[in-house]
């Protein structure tokens, strides 16, 4: 049974979803909710134990993706580590903060959230492939005004991710985007800033007795497998095609979840 009573045919597919979810982390962003989403939905598991487990699983995929972007440059300016430093301290209060509210979270709740933070995202995907929008903010990192907003920015990210067991870069690249951050060093960005949620949420949920270790470890082979795929693909095929795709099925999800 490898530590959790799941049969061999929904272990296989979750070990599918969690491939297909890491290039998505590494390709648009958005892609670590699926992990949670296949988590909470086709296995029994309380809600604590699925953002525990989870977040165990996105501590490993935020330190490779973070090599690979740092190894392909997008890491390399003053502007981009000064957003990524930021954004992961602030990040790290909301994480710890966020892991703890979990534990009063009905699992049912838990489910309208995670169903609305997933309509919420595809739709902006959506409409930003459609319409594009302007930045909602001149975001100026290297200005103590600009810093004040990505620590804010970061605090709530991190409060979010740590409660609902999502990776960073779900919400992180699409309001990285709304603050005037190119999308790919908003993914690069993410990156980093995940290994600090991933981590010290899981530092929470794991004193809570909520991390399924041997599963986290079944379902982040994969993942990591499929972030290194992911970076690859960033480079090699129209990112356009995946995002749209990508928000269609959150969309579609979202309401299933909520129900």
């Amino acid at each position: 049974m490898l530590g959790f009573p799941f049969d061999l045919a929904l272990v296989l597919l979750l070990v599918s979803i969690a491939f297909f979810a890491g290039i998505g982390i590494t390709t648009i962003g958005p892609g670590g909710i699926f992990v949670t989403i296949a988590l909470y939905s086709l296995t029994p598991l309380a809600s604590s134990q699925v953002a525990g487990t989870a977040h165990a699983t996105f501590v490993v995929t935020g330190l490779v993706g973070s090599a690979a972007y740092l190894h392909s440059g997008e890491m390399d300016t003053g502007e981009s580590r000064a957003i990524a430093l930021v954004l992961s301290a602030s990040s790290i209060v909301g994480a710890l903060f966020g892991a703890y509210i979990n534990a009063f979270v009905p699992r049912s709740v838990f489910g309208v959230l995670l169903g609305g933070v997933s309509m919420a995202v595809g739709g902006i995907i959506l409409y930003r492939e459609r319409r594009g929008f302007s930045p909602l903010y001149d975001l100026e990192p290297l200005e103590p005004s600009g810093q004040v907003a990505l620590g804010g920015l970061g605090l709530f990210l991190g409060i979010c991710s740590g409660l609902l067991g999502i990776g960073g870069p779900v919400l992180a690249v699409p309001a990285l985007v709304l603050v005037g951050v190119p999308m790919l060093l908003a993914v690069a960005v993410a990156q980093v800033q995940s290994i600090f949620i991933a981590a010290f949420a899981t530092t929470g949920y794991a004193l809570q007795g909520n991390v399924i270790l041997p599963l986290a470890v079944v379902i982040g082979t994969p993942l990591l497998l499929g972030v290194i795929v992911g970076w690859k693909v960033a480079y090699m095929i129209d990112p356009e095609r995946l995002k749209v795709a990508l928000g269609v099925v959150l969309l579609g999800v979202g309401p299933y979840l909520a129900l």
